[in-house]
This record gives structure tokens, C-alpha cells and sequence, in this order.
């Protein structure tokens, strides 16, 4: 189908993508225009990715390779061509995507912006030093100020002129001191006593020393300058730049430097370099944590998890290392403790000896041996690497040597405004865009010039991230602990910053995790890109997102092989008028309703008291059970922390033995009334090609015994394993049953091929040769969910399974499709899935984390009523989400805030989705209303806008529970007025 743009367009203004085949595409053709903002929306699955990324992005990147020599291209393989007829007016394509999130644990904020870089920078050119002994600031002197000061504290003084060469090391240092003698000098002054050198002389070697030579002794007076001179420049030759005044009468020294030096301590600094703020450079990290942050400790509760059984079985690493079980053995004989004995009848002196080591001897192992103690021996252990098990019994704490700034003290130690670069790295980014923006006010005048480019790019910078939403984050936040749409919204700040031009941008759902309040910032910052002379290609949800584009392709009709095509494709103005889907939810024909009843529980609570981590106000949470809970408020406000890092730990530690650690809180309540916890997060399933929805709800496992009982099975004598992938016997061993073959680039991202001998089917011949209803275990891979559902209707157990899948909306991808091609919310919905295929007892607590992330409007409807049946049989679903959809129908709100980061932490207010409407203080509550009315529709481009005629809300006085249900009645005409006109 080929797609006519308005008459005004010519040819180049557009780009022509003509019969697109690509996963469900039916042989599409279509225009789209270049220079503009353009959104790809339609039902999950119906092909958005499919054209944007697959199609227009592949081609665009195959174009790119092609531009490379032959010689470079015979390593790089050949990039198949996406399956598309022609591709007509394609820029150079950069791709924007969620999926990667970077997992080292030394990327951060500040360095994938690069705001870090410029700030060390920064930092290098006019930070002033202080010591990170004393805390005082260090001074610089030129030649002409040390003998200033000389004059100005010693005149007609006797001084000794010293020459600092040794500080604070180990060592006996008989070498230097036979150098010093052949120079001609005769007296140092070791650890704070002048001394004479003599024959043989020698310090020792195991203790701290300070050396200083001994240059000259002389009277400080008019005469005495040239003598000075000398010797301050001879003190200088010997140190590389340090000398140093004694004062035998006060006993006191005081040190110079032509580098940063310490009067008090002689402490010098180098002239810094960029790289000692780097935590990834040698010179400028914490050698204890090798700039982590972080360190690896044993954990006593791991190694004795069970105190009450015998010795050698609680020490959970005997069981593991023949060492370690011998070391015990031997230790406890000592002290004649029969290994029967229960762990906590064991003297505390003996348990004292097992893990931090004894001075007796055993019979068989040496002393030094068993001096190490367990704990010793585990930290060895590990280092070797090896030794994988031992992590089991290690946590993970805050370095002691940093406090977590990664950084070294030197580092640490220099200073902007008496703030330190790691203090600057913990600022929220609108804090730290304003303590910068001020900076120039408190430097000098040389100072101000040096400093004034670079503060240039790190504003610009900042104002980028500010621009779309993420003042709350800070430079020091791991790139690992962002969510895929921060993620994506970095990198197009980062893009925004290079300023390039010409460019065709591909952009997958941007808006992921982004409150409302925050989406016009998002929608300012992609038109800006457009403004500049790019196109912009989103492939989105939001209504917002949707009604301020410049135009429209709506994909459908349906999802899988029922979508496929182009709907619609044009402006917003002109779908609104449309009767399509999308165009009726967008319109309000279509909606997900407002609940007229809501639940009231069943009557019993979940308390959590006192929760403090991160930027909480020390919040008291109280959860309702049996009600769906939504947990709302603006990015950065708290959400995750008071819910992912704090509730669900504590749950997870209670039902389970999980190793994670909740963030500070001081009690919970109601733990009895749920039988287990179950947290959905958007975390992929899997993260090789070999993990797929079959194997990860174990759906496969079926299957492939399945087809062990088919005749041809059985005269052969093929068992399970023969229908793995994973397994050697039945699948191709030329791609070891991935069907596809990398190849890996040097310079450039590994490149998959189809296998030449299996074609992408995973397994040998003979294995294929066995079919069930004609389809081979290949075959049963490529289904959709869909086809599945159909094909297994005669085996209810298999049939029942795959069918939980198609209930969440996934009835489009396929059995055996990649876990790394599955966005997050997909993923999401797969775990789901694997939870509703599980017999429920009706006192599960569910945590989802935004679950309609990549999900349609109408996708969301069928999502709300599944976890409406999981409320509806007596479980407790919470909900963390920003989509106004979720909130609006949930039993219980609670929304966190008022804003991000420090302005936030607080709950603001809590109860039904209208008592958060019409709380004043509720950022969320003023977005919230509108969804409560009648459905307004407004486009940013100023083109239409319907004026909602109704509020719908709760009157202030609550009604009483009825049952397990409270009804909700229409408020007065009033009522309504007054509500209005509040907000």
C-alpha cells in the first residue's frame, strides 16, 4: 500500500520506504516526511519496531558499513539487507533505543554525559589544594615568596636549611645516606632529631621515617641572601621543588614548595591532571575499592546461616572447600569439641579461634596454616578467582577506605568554593546547574577566565538533561541503576549536545518512566532536534507525544500476523477524525473506565515504619491487602526507593533467603497476613539468545517430552535432551543451536548470520525428521503465542500454559523468540504470565514495576483486567506507575513527592484516585482530575481542544466501606464548581 503525503511535500522532503517485508510487515509502502517529528504508534506487536528499527534503522546501518573499504569489510562479514524492495531519501540513521543500558559498574552519569570529564577538567585547572592531613589550604611558592617569608618569620634567627626526601615510608634508606656522604653533605634530621651521618648508617626497615638533609645552617640577616638563595635552590635540586626552614629553638619546621605543599606537615602535591578526578585512572582512585565505590565483605549470617545444627555442617563452607573443612577439623580438636556438637554450644573463644585463626598447632596442618583463620582463607580463596562459590558468602558494603567518592585523599582534597568533586558528583543536577551557574561570582579574576569554556559545556550540558526531566539524577548515579527510558533520555540529551544536523533520529518510547508533568519538556527537546534540521522518528504511546507530532503512522489493525499494515498516516488533526483504534482512544470515543466501586480490602494492613534510604523523609507506608495499590508521583520523588529498595527486600528477606539489603527503615507489621512476594520488573529474562518465553516459564520442558513420546521418538530412542538446543545429540553443532553464527568485530558491534547448514533451525536433520501434527520441534519454535494456542488445543496441559501468555497480551511473538529481543515491558509481561500460570493461594503480594511500559492503549485495558482477577481472588497487587490509565482504576493511591530528588520523599497524599485529585499539594492529583472527567483532547501544535464538561469525584467526607467494596457517588453541581475552580 503506498501512502500519498499533502501535495506541499516535493520529493526530497520525504523518505519512501517501498515494500517492507520485515518480521510481520505485509509488503508495506509508504512516505515519510523528513525535517519532521514523526510518531509510529499502533497495538503491541503491529510492526512499529519492526519499520523503525528492523527496516529504516537496519538499512541505514548497512549503508553505513558499505561506505567501509573492502579490507575492512572482510572482517566485518556481510550485513543482510533487511527485507525491504527499496529505501528512497535515508539519512545517516542514529538509533536511540532502551535496551543499552550500560551494566559496568564504572560508567556512570557523569561519564556517559561527559559532564564528568569537564569537570575534572575544571577541577585540575583552578581547584586549590588542601591537605588531607591537617584540612588546611596549601600554599605555592615562587623562589622570590620563600625567601620573602623566610625574612618576614626568621630574621637574625638560626636556621637550618632542609632538604625533605624522604616522607612517610618504609625503609632502613643505608644507600641514601652513603649517597649523601659521597655529595659532601654530613647531617640529616630522621624523624625529627638532626643527626650526623655515619659509616654504615641505617634506619629500621619496618618503621615510618621522615628524612630531611641537612643543607645549611646559617643566621638569617642582610648578609645572609645570597647564602640563602643557594640553598634554597640546592634543597630544590635534591627534592624536585621542596625545601624546608627549621627552627631549632621552637623545634618547628616549616615547609615550601614550588608545587601545593602543606606548611604544617610537608605534604607536596604534582601539578594535577585531569586523570586524578578519574576513579577509572590509577592515579586518581581509591586503592582499596580500585574506584568502585564499593568492596566485597564475608557475612557471618551467610557462612552460619543455621546456628542450631552441628559444627561442621553449619559452617557452610566446609561443605564447599576441603581446606576449609580440615581447618575447622583440626581447630576444634584442639580444644577436644566433638564435631556433633551444635554450632551454638561452641565456646565463642573457639568459634573466635575457627574464624580469625590460633596460634596452636594441630596435628596434620602447620601452624601458619591455621593462624589465617576461615575468614583469611576464604578472602585468598576469592582472590584466586577460581573459587566462584565463595561469593555466595560475600556482600557487598560501602568501601572504608573512599566512604564510596571511589576517589583517592589527594583527590578528594582539592577544592571549588570548598566543595570537593565528589560533593559535586553527589548534587542533584538542578543543584548542581545552579552552584555553577554562581561559580564565576566566587573566582578570581584568573580563575574566572580559565574556568569560563569549560563551565560553558558543562551547562550546556546540564541544561540538556534538565530540559527533559532528569534534575533529579546525579553525576555519581550508576549507569546500571537507571531504567531503560532515563537511559534513552541521557542519550538524546548527549544528542542534543553535538549539535548535529541531517540526521534521521529512530527513538524507542522515550517517555518510559517520565511523569506527565515532565512529558512537555520531552515532546520541547525532540521538536528542538527537529528544528535544528533533523528528522525524528518515535516509535510511542503517549497521548501527549502522539497529538504534538508533526505527523502520525498508526500501525495495526492488530498485533502479529494480524498487524502488519498502515492504518492511518497523517496528521493528528486529521486521525483524531478517524475510526480506527488508537484514533478512538485518542478522540475519547473509546476509554478505559472509571471504576463506579472500589475495593476496601479484606481488612488487614501492611505497615512499614520509619523508611529513611536515599532521599525518604522518614515515611511511614501503610498498604491496605486485597486492593489494587497504585504508587505514584514524579520522577525521582522516591517511588523505587521506598518500594524496590526498600519494602521488597524486606519482603524477600522474610519469605526467602535473599541476600539483598533493604535500605534503612525501623519496623514493618503485617508480614503474617501474605504467604509470599513476588516482584515483576522489567529485567530481561534472559540474557544469552538461548533464553527464550518457552524456557524461561518452562513451557519447553513440556513440549520436549512432548515429543519423546511420538512413535519416531521412540524407535529411535531419543530422549528430552535430544529436542534441546542446549544440548549436544540434536541440535547443529555448526552454530551449537543458536541458528545463527557471530561474528566478532574489533571496532564495531558482533554482527549475527544465519548458520549456512541449519538456516536458523536450530538442530541437525534426524532431529527435524520427528514431527507432531507435521511440525518439527523448529517448527513448534516459530509459532507465535497465537498459532500456539490452536495448534496445542487437544493438550490442555501444554495449551493452558501457552494460553497465560496470549492473556497478557503477547499472543504476537514467537515460542523460541530471543530474550534479548524482547523489550522491557515485554519481558515483563512474560514474567506475568509465568506467575498467573502458577496456582495462586489468594495471599500473594504482587510488586509490579510500570507494566505498561511499550504497551498500547488498548493492551493496557487487557493488562488492568488481569490484575483485577489477581486482586479479585483475594491477592494484594501494588503498582508502580505513572500512566494515568492504572492510577485511575487502582483501589489505593499513594503518591510521593512533592518533586524529585531532595524536594521530594514525602507522601503527599494517599487514598482513592479521586482524594488525589483534589489534594491541592499533588502534582500527579492535577493530571489525575482530567482523566476523572471527560476525556479532554488537546494537540501542543495548537490544533484542536475539547474542554472537559464534568468532574467526577469523591465528596470530601468518605463513605463508609460496604462490604469489601466502597461506593463511589457523583458529587454535587456544587461540588463541582468548587473543585474547578481550585484547580
Amino acid at each position: 500500500m503506498s501512502i500519498i503525503l499533502p501535495n506541499h511535500l516535493s520529493e526530497e522532503q520525504y523518505i519512501e520506504v517501498i515494500g517492507a517485508r520485515e518480521h510481520n510487515l505485509k509488503n508495506i509502502s509508504v512516505k515519510i516526511p523528513r525535517n519532521q517529528l514523526v510518531v509510529i504508534t499502533g497495538l503491541s506487536g503491529s510492526g512499529k519496531s519492526s519499520l523503525a528499527f528492523n527496516t529504516i534503522y537496519a538499512e541505514g546501518q548497512r549503508r553505513y558499513l558499505e561506505t567501509f573499504s573492502v579490507y575492512a569489510r572482510q572482517f566485518m562479514g556481510n550485513l543482510e539487507r533487511p527485507d525491504v524492495d527499496k529505501i528512497k531519501g535515508l539519512s545517516p540513521v542514529i538509533a536511540i533505543e532502551q535496551k543499552t543500558v550500560s551494566k559496568n559498574p564504572r560508567s556512570t552519569v557523569g561519564t556517559i554525559t561527559e559532564i564528568y570529564d569537564f569537570l575534572r577538567l575544571l577541577y585540575a585547572r583552578i581547584a586549590t589544594p588542601h591537605s588531607y592531613k591537617t584540612g588546611k589550604e596549601m600554599k605555592q611558592y615562587t623562589e622570590e615568596q620563600v625567601l620573602e617569608t623566610i625574612y618576614k618569620n626568621y630574621t637574625n634567627k638560626l636556621i637550618f636549611v632542609l632538604a625533605p626526601v624522604i616522607q612517610g615510608r618504609k625503609g632502613h634508606y643505608s644507600d641514601l645516606f652513603i649517597q649523601l656522604q659521597k655529595k659532601g653533605y654530613t647531617k640529616v634530621r630522621v624523624d625529627g632529631k638532626v643527626k650526623d651521618i655515619t659509616f654504615n648508617m641505617q634506619l629500621d626497615r619496618y618503621k615510618i621515617h621522615d628524612i630531611e638533609v641537612v643543607v645549611d645552617r646559617l643566621m638569617i640577616d642582610a648578609d645572609a641572601k645570597n647564602r640563602l638563595i643557594s640553598a634554597v635552590q640546592l634543597a630544590n635540586k635534591l627534592t624536585k621543588g621542596s625545601a624546608a626552614i627549621y627552627d631549632p629553638d621552637k623545634d618547628s619546621i616549616e615547609y615550601f614548595s614550588k608545587y601545593a605543599v602543606c606548611a604544617d606537615t610537608g605534604i607536596s602535591y604534582n601539578e594535577p591532571a585531569p586523570n586524578l578526578f578519574s576513579f577509572n585512572s590509577q592515579y586518581g582512585m581509591c586503592t582499596t575499592c580500585s574506584g568502585l565505590g564499593k568492596t566485597l565483605t564475608l557475612d557471618i549470617e551467610a557462612i552460619v546461616p543455621d546456628k542450631n545444627i552441628p559444627i561442621m555442617g553449619a559452617i557452610l563452607p566446609t561443605q564447599q572447600s576441603e581446606y576449609c573443612k580440615e581447618m575447622v577439623r583440626e581447630i576444634i580438636a584442639i580444644h577436644k569439641i566433638k564435631e556433633t556438637t551444635p554450632y551454638k554450644n561452641v565456646p565463642l573463644e573457639v568459634i573466635n579461634e575457627i574464624l580469625n585463626g590460633t596460634t596452636a598447632a594441630g596435628k596434620t596442618l602447620k601452624q601458619n596454616f591455621l593462624s589465617k583463620g576461615l575468614l583469611n582463607l576464604l578472602y585468598q580463596l576469592h582472590e584466586l578467582g577460581s573459587n566462584k562459590w565463595v561469593s555466595n558468602f560475600m556482600t557487598e558494603s560501602m568501601c572504608v577506605g573512599c566512604k564510596g567518592s571511589r576517589l583517592n585523599d589527594m583527590a578528594m582534597y582539592y577544592k571549588i568554593i570548598d566543595k570537593n568533586i565528589y560533593e559535586l558528583a553527589t548534587m542533584h543536577l538542578h543543584e548542581l546547574g545552579s552552584f555553577l551557574q554562581e561559580l564565576p561570582q566566587n573566582l578570581t579574576s584568573k580563575n574566572k577566565i580559565i574556568a569560563t569554556e569549560i563551565l560553558k559545556e558543562i551547562n550546556s550540558r546540564i541544561q540538556f538533561l534538565l530540559n527533559i526531566g532528569l534534575d533529579y539524577l546525579s553525576l555519581n548515579r550508576p549507569a546500571y541503576s537507571l531504567s531503560g527510558g532515563e537511559a534513552q533520555r541521557i542519550r538524546l540529551a548527549t544528542q542534543l549536545a553535538s549539535e548535529l544536523t541531517e540526521v534521521l533520529y529512530v527513538l524507542d518510547e522515550p517517555s518510559i518512566g517520565l511523569h506527565q508533568r515532565d512529558n512537555e519538556k520531552l515532546i520541547l527537546s525532540l521538536q528542538k532536534l527537529r528544528d535544528v534540521g533533523n528528522s525524528v522518528l518515535v516509535v510511542e504511546h503517549d497521548k501527549d507525544m502522539i497529538l504534538a507530532a508533526d505527523f502520525v503512522l498508526d500501525m495495526g489493525p492488530a498485533a502479529g500476523l494480524h498487524g502488519g499494515e498502515i492504518v492511518a498516516a497523517m496528521t493528528p488533526a486529521e486521525l483524531l477524525k478517524q475510526d480506527s483504534i488508537t484514533a478512538n482512544y485518542l478522540n475519547g470515543k473509546t476509554s478505559i473506565p472509571v471504576p463506579t466501586t472500589l475495593r476496601a480490602g479484606n481488612g488487614k494492613k501492611l505497615e512499614l515504619n520509619g523508611a529513611t534510604g536515599h532521599n525518604l523523609k522518614n515515611i511511614d507506608l501503610v498498604l491496605p491487602l486485597g486492593t489494587l495499590i497504585g504508587v505514584t508521583g514524579v520522577s525521582g520523588s522516591g517511588k523505587s526507593t521506598l518500594i524496590t529498595h526498600t519494602l521488597y527486600p524486606i519482603l524477600s528477606q522474610y519469605f526467602y533467603p535473599s541476600k539483598q539489603v533493604p535500605l534503612p527503615y525501623k519496623s514493618i507489621k503485617g508480614l503474617e497476613h501474605i504467604d509470599k512476594v513476588i516482584e515483576i520488573n522489567q529485567s530481561p529474562i534472559g540474557r544469552t539468545p538461548r533464553s527464550n518465553p518457552l524456557t524461561y516459564t518452562n513451557i519447553f520442558s513440556d513440549i520436549r517430552n512432548l515429543f519423546t513420546l511420538l512413535p519416531e521418538s521412540k524407535v529411535r530412542g531419543y530422549k528430552a535432551g535430544r529436542f534441546s538446543f542446549n544440548v549436544k545429540g540434536g541440535r547443529c553443532e555448526t552454530c551449537q543451536g543458536d541458528g545463527m553464527k557471530t561474528i566478532e568485530m574489533n571496532f564495531l558491534p558482533d554482527v549475527e548470520v544465519l548458520c549456512e547448514t541449519c538456516q536458523g533451525k536450530r538442530y541437525n536433520d534426524q532431529t527435524l525428521e520427528v514431527t507432531y501434527k507435521g511440525k518439527s520441534i523448529s517448527d513448534v519454535l516459530n509459532m507465535t503465542v497465537e498459532e500456539a494456542v490452536i495448534f496445542f488445543t487437544e493438550l490442555p496441559a501444554i495449551c493452558r500454559k501457552i494460553k497465560g501468555l496470549q492473556e497478557v497480551g503477547l499472543g504476537y511473538i514467537r515460542l523460541g523468540q530471543s530474550s534479548t529481543t524482547l523489550s522491557g515491558g515485554e519481558a515483563q509481561r512474560v514474567k506475568l504470565a509465568t506467575e498467573l500460570i502458577k496456582k495462586d493461594t489468594g495471599q500473594t503480594f504482587y510488586i509490579l514495576d510500570e507494566p505498561t511500559t511499550g504497551l498500547h492503549f488498548q493492551d493496557i485495558k487487557v493488562l488492568l483486567e488481569l490484575l483485577q482477577k489477581l486482586v479479585d481472588k483475594g491477592n494484594t497487587v501494588l503498582v508502580i506507575e505513572h500512566n494515568l490509565d492504572v492510577i485511575k482504576v487502582a483501589d489505593h493511591v499513594i503518591d510521593i513527592g512533592p518533586e524529585g530528588g531532595n524536594k521530594g520523599g514525602a507522601i503527599v497524599a494517599q487514598g482513592t484516585p479521586h482524594t488525589i485529585a483534589l489534594c491541592k499539594e499533588s502534582i500527579t492529583g492535577k493530571f489525575l482530575i482530567k482523566e476523572l472527567t471527560d476525556m479532554p483532547v488537546s494537540i501542543i501544535n495548537n490544533t484542536t481542544k475539547k474542554v472537559p464538561t464534568a468532574v467526577k469525584e469523591l465528596p470530601k467526607k468518605e463513605k463508609k466501606v460496604v462490604s469489601m467494596k466502597e461506593k463511589i457517588s457523583k458529587p454535587t453541581e456544587k461540588e463541582i464548581k468548587k473543585v474547578a475552580s481550585k484547580k
